[in-house]
């Protein structure tokens, strides 16, 4: 065994004892196969297995554990059985440079270091800590590239083993049923019959954090629950080409395209695309912002408490001197960090955020009304004021449930202070009590995962999420059935409402942010088509409009910001209804279709693979890459 190996051995053998006999045996099997699948990839060939030089067949292995000099221990925070666990990670730095051109000249390992790994690894007396190895791009390449060789069409194949060999140790699979997390639970719409039920209406939805989850579980290897996947918000994560308004008089514009659908040959998508005006952030009026941040024990966390400083800071840069800050925390007791201050004193802002550290319960209902006390004295010096919450949704001290707390957010948003929520953290992340808080506060709900979705929504969409430029946005489709025998309304479970509801102005709805986009889609179903899943009614009046050509009416209300009274906008849809781009329509389309086959719904022969290849065809201009991303996330599921 060579000498870092021993030093590993020493150093595993030295921690204290952490229990898990499933995940010790999860983690044995993936290492094992992952050990396997490394040493089979580097014998792809006669010559990849010659060695070209009088080093040992021990290069590899001396050179990857000489990287064990940046080790760090973590705590391994694993329970419920009397066994240890060896949880070994690897986060690679960055993108491997140009592995494809390197030279490989000796099997990876050998017979005995492949037994010395897994003797180490089957010890059940191992006191293990989660160990994890920082390996720079540079660090990879020096190791690596020196080592091995083999004809350069093996390259991409010893590429991929790479990354599979070190990707489930990055982000150890997760069952969601452990992780105690929680998601509203709303039932799928369901198929409507044109003839019973003509009209539809829901409230809009800006949110977009079922996106950020849903690329979190599955860049991490969690399982997806059902209820996480929110269609809308993954639809309405991404920008569409939909027309902006001229004038700050009209708010928004509205468009409406027909399209087929690319899983049912005898359906059509009807999409409705609602595109916001956009305010010059460095001309809007001055705001004020209270930071509302969860501290508690179970922030305590990476991808927590420092992910939420990061972001916070973020989007200081992103606000005008002119705005005020205020800093309210909350654990065991809620209390004000920081006092209401100038953007401009940078520094004040930046050193309350860093001293903040996580500890004790979560006291979130008394951090909610300690916020809303210090955005309505904000409001006394003319500013308008906003509370951004951060948590992982967990509140157990106070109000706690949903009910509660959004019965006193609703109460609270009357006085004309929003609540948006950023969601952090995987575990016990609540996203079924901050989707509550958000919607019933007025406010935007987002899950950051990254700095980068920190950064989007922080930054780049900053206005969008403090200026209103519509509030109580309501949309109501009447179907002909003369035209459409069938519809499905493709997500927003949670935001339908009554027939009733819309032209009644003191039922809330959602709002429209500065230069915000909104995008609803129906599968709508021709009558004659025989994708019809209903037989028509034998006694059905015969006095529909048949000779019109309309397949729908489209009608939208909303309130200018500051007004109680709604204006209504109306708009016809026909078979040959082509505002939207296609682009656009295919693009929606692939999603949509992607995230129904996440919810485990039934789409015929049409399949991930199928939805990855029209997002592919679909991408256009992509100036941030997130169609792109969106496109690699769908590689990386299963078919």
């Amino acid at each position: 065994m060579t000498d870092p190996l021993d030093k590993l051995k020493s150093t595993m053998e030295s921690a204290t004892p952490v229990p898990d006999v499933a995940a010790r045996a999860r983690i044995l099997a993936t290492a094992q196969q992952n050990f396997e699948n490394f040493h089979a990839a580097s014998q792809g060939s006669p010559e990849a297995a010659r060695p070209t030089d009088n080093r040992s067949h021990a290069g590899v292995w001396k050179r990857m554990f000489g990287m064990f000099r940046s080790i760090r221990p973590l705590p391994a925070m694993l329970a419920g059985s009397s066994l240890a666990v060896i949880a070994l990670g690897v986060v690679i730095v960055g993108q491997i440079p140009n592995v494809t051109d390197r030279a490989f000249r000796e099997p990876l390992d050998t017979p005995e270091q492949t037994r010395a790994v897994e003797e180490l690894l089957t010890r059940q007396d191992a006191k293990a800590p989660m160990v994890m190895l920082e390996i720079g791009p540079s660090d990879l390449d020096d190791a690596i590239a020196p080592s091995f060789q083999a004809p350069k069409h093996q390259s991409d194949m010893r590429q991929r083993a790479i990354l599979r060999a070190t990707a489930d140790l990055v982000h150890p699979k997760v069952e969601a049923r452990e992780m105690n997390e929680r998601y509203p639970d709303a039932t799928t719409n369901p198929l409507k019959i044109t003839s019973d039920e003509p009209i539809s209406t829901f409230s809009i939805d800006v949110d977009t954090a079922s996106y950020a989850v849903m690329r979190s579980s599955i860049l991490g290897g969690y399982d997806m629950p059902r209820e996480a996947i929110r269609i809308e918000e993954i639809v309405n994560y991404f920008d569409y080409s939909y027309p902006v308004p001229d004038a700050a008089e009209q708010p928004f514009s509205v468009s409406v395209g027909v399209s087929q659908t690319p899983w049912n040959d005898g359906t059509q998508l009807m999409q409705i695309g609602i595109q916001g005006y956009d305010i010059d952030a460095a001309t809007r009026d001055p705001m004020g912002l209270v930071f509302l941040i969860d501290t508690s024990g179970s922030m305590n966390q990476p991808n927590k408490l420092p992910l939420l400083i990061k972001s916070f800071e973020t989007m200081l840069r992103s606000l005008n001197e002119d705005d005020t800050v205020a800093i309210v925390t909350y654990a065991g007791s809620a209390g004000v960090v920081l006092e209401p201050t100038r953007v401009s004193d940078m520094g004040a802002i930046l050193g309350a955020l860093s001293r903040l550290s996580a500890g004790g319960s979560t006291a979130g209902a008394a951090g909610l009304e300690q916020a809303y006390q210090v955005a309505a004295s904000m409001q006394q010096d003319g500013q308008s004021a906003r509370v951004i919450l951060a948590t992982d949704g967990d509140f157990n001290v106070g109000i706690s449930g949903a009910a509660p707390l959004t019965e006193y957010i609703a109460d609270k948003r009357e006085s004309g202070i929003r609540l948006s929520v950023l969601g952090f953290g995987r575990g016990n992340y609540n996203d079924q009590t901050m989707q509550a808080l958000a919607q019933n506060g007025n406010g935007v709900a987002a899950y950051i995962d990254t700095l980068a979705e920190a950064d989007k929504v922080l930054s780049e969409e900053i206005t969008g999420a403090l200026i209103t430029i519509a509030s109580d946005v309501k949309i109501q489709v009447e179907f002909n059935p003369a035209q459409i025998s069938e519809y499905r309304l493709v997500g927003y479970e949670t935001r339908a409402l009554n027939r009733e509801d819309f032209n009644n102005d003191r039922v809330d709805a959602g709002d429209i942010g500065a230069g915000h986009s909104v995008t609803a889609i129906y599968e709508i179903t021709p009558r004659g088509s025989d994708a019809e899943m209903v037989d028509a009614m034998r006694y059905q009046s015969e006095d529909m409009a048949t000779s019109r050509d309309e397949y729908a009416f489209v009608k939208l209300r909303y309130k200018r910001p500051g007004e109680t009274q709604s204006n209504l906008l109306e708009l016809p849809v026909t078979a040959d209804t082509d505002a939207i781009a296609p682009e656009d329509q295919d693009w929606a389309s692939a999603v949509v279709g992607a995230a129904r086959l996440m919810r485990g719904e039934d789409l015929g022969d049409w399949s991930l693979s199928d939805a990855r290849d029209l997002a592919t065809s679909a991408r256009g201009n992509d100036p941030h890459g997130y169609r792109a991303e969106f496109v690699r996330l769908l590689g990386l599921l299963p078919e």
